[in-house]
């Protein structure tokens, strides 16, 4: 670290020649990233006497924090133009950090807390809960795109006072100016932050669109040695990339912090729930023409699957294939033991199926007597929502976020029980193959398939362990691994 007269010597002994600088802390950080077109002329101005009594509060803080430089030189100004825009991406250095963000340009500014997000501009970023676009250098341009935005989308600006109904929707505007803009004027608080979505996707768009003629207008100004004005546009496309860059770190991290709050909320609305379903299952069940029929449960928490709470299940009441009485029986079941063991219902239930799948339920919960938490059917075919009281179906929006929350549920489910099918069918055709091998009964064949849990162990014993079986002698126990080593015929697949 040099001390002061060693660094007033090194400025002395700069070049008079194009270049980069770059000052330091006493900590070594780099502070500060400048460009000169005399390296030696530039940064002593920087200690000139009296100077600090006629420069800006945060260009003296960084006077006082400056106590070692280095620089690099360079051929030509523009070079030193370019090279200083890398620099200062790379490093962020801290001043140049405070001079781009300067209150020079407009920024929009989206707070997502409030039950209906505005759009307003604002020159500080307040805040990480919100979502910035741009800085934007022509206000006048910039007012015109939100009055554009807000006649396209339906959304509201900071000067909007919406009001909410009685029935918990919200009108937006009063009735003279709702026939100014092309959307509906009364809309719920899910349909409302689809809106918003779309109206963001539309800035965002604009902001990349508008980082690509930045570019070209630096590009131009500096071939035309207008690097004021070139110094100019690299500041504002630096803090332009900035607000992009936070706005990819904002999405992913509302998405990971908060994956499906919203669609939470959407679905409280919409299904009049006293509190978001942070617990909920779904059922469905799976057979092939009604052989092999199981069932699956999945469990999700606040909108994520939660795979430890995940269950499965072969029919046990009847053979055959009745969807009906199957669901009657798996939603028994499962809430007869939850019940027993003392375990709280999950806020939400939903059956994959329509009217019958949803009675069936219904009677499950009535025959263990215990009180059943929400419940709903989704009927696939027109993704309607079925309620096992008088309320009507209910189709909700495609884009609705509470629906898709349910879609995923419902096809979670889907995989779940079609894998677990697959599984079970895998597994019961290749133990089929003990039909083959004379002497097995049906008790003897059980017992050795239980014993083993399954072929492939049972395929592996030895003589000796199939003996250890009741009921399978020497001679049995030789005759039947000799059966399960044997080569397959020409052409079969193997078990």
């Amino acid at each position: 670290m040099s001390n002061p007269v060693d660094l007033k010597a090194k400025v002395r002994a700069l070049p008079a020649k194009p270049g980069v600088y770059l000052m330091k802390d006493r900590l070594g950080r780099i502070i500060y990233v400048g460009k000169a077109n005399s390296l030696r002329k530039r940064v002593s101005s920087y200690f000139q006497p009296g100077r600090d009594r006629r420069v800006h509060p945060k260009i003296k803080a960084l006077i006082e924090t400056i106590a070692d430089l280095d620089t690099i030189e360079v051929k030509s100004e523009p070079e030193a133009l370019l090279l200083e825009g890398k620099l200062i991406k790379q490093w962020r250095p801290r001043y140049n950090t405070d001079f781009t963000d300067d209150k020079r340009f407009l920024l929009v500014r989206v707070d997502f807390a409030p039950e209906l997000p505005r759009f307003a501009l604002t020159r500080i970023r307040k805040d990480t809960r919100s979502r910035y676009f741009g800085p934007f250098a022509h206000s006048g341009l910039l007012r015109k795109t939100l009055a554009q935005m807000r006649r396209q989308f339906g959304v509201l600006l900071g000067d909007a006072s919406p009001r909410k109904l009685p029935d918990g929707t919200w009108q937006l505007y009063d009735d003279v100016r709702q026939e100014l803009y092309a959307q509906t004027n009364v809309v719920t608080t899910a349909d409302y932050r689809a809106r918003v979505e779309a109206a963001c996707a539309f800035l965002d768009g604009k902001s990349r669109e508008w980082l690509g003629r930045l570019r070209t207008e630096m590009t131009s100004a500096a071939a035309k040695q207008a690097f004021e004005k070139a110094a100019e546009l690299r500041d504002l496309i630096l803090a332009l990339e900035g607000t992009l860059a936070r706005t990819r770190r904002f999405e992913r991290d509302r998405t990971l912090l908060r994956p499906d709050q919203e669609a939470l909320d959407a679905l409280q609305l919409a299904l009049r729930l006293p509190a978001p379903p942070r617990h909920m299952e779904c059922f469905d069940i799976s057979h092939i023409s009604g052989t092999y029929v199981v069932a699956s449960m999945v469990h999700f928490t606040d909108g994520r699957p939660d795979k430890d709470h995940y269950r499965r299940f072969q029919i046990r009441s009847f053979i055959g294939n009745d969807d009906f009485k199957a669901m009657e029986e798996v939603v028994g079941r499962r809430y007869r033991r939850l019940a027993e063991e003392g375990k709280l219902l999950p806020d939400l239930v939903v059956i994959d199926g329509g009217r019958g799948q949803i009675a069936a339920a219904l009677k499950a919960f009535i025959a263990i007597g215990v009180e059943p938490p929400a419940l709903i059917g989704l009927a696939k075919k027109q993704e309607t929502i079925i309620f096992p009281d008088q309320r009507a179906p209910l189709n909700l929006p495609l884009r609705h976020p509470g629906l898709n929350l349910l879609q995923r549920l419902r096809d979670e489910a889907h995989r779940f029980a079609n894998t677990y099918n697959a599984d079970l069918r895998s597994r019961k055709l290749r133990e089929s193959i003990l039909d083959d091998f004379a002497g097995l009964g049906p008790v003897r064949r059980a017992a050795l398939l239980e014993h083993f849990s399954g072929l492939d162990r049972l395929r592996a014993a030895t003589e000796a362990q199939l003996q250890e079986v009741e009921g399978i002698g020497p001679k049995l126990a030789a005759a039947l691994h000799a059966f399960l080593h044997q080569a397959p015929p020409a052409g079969a697949l193997p078990a």
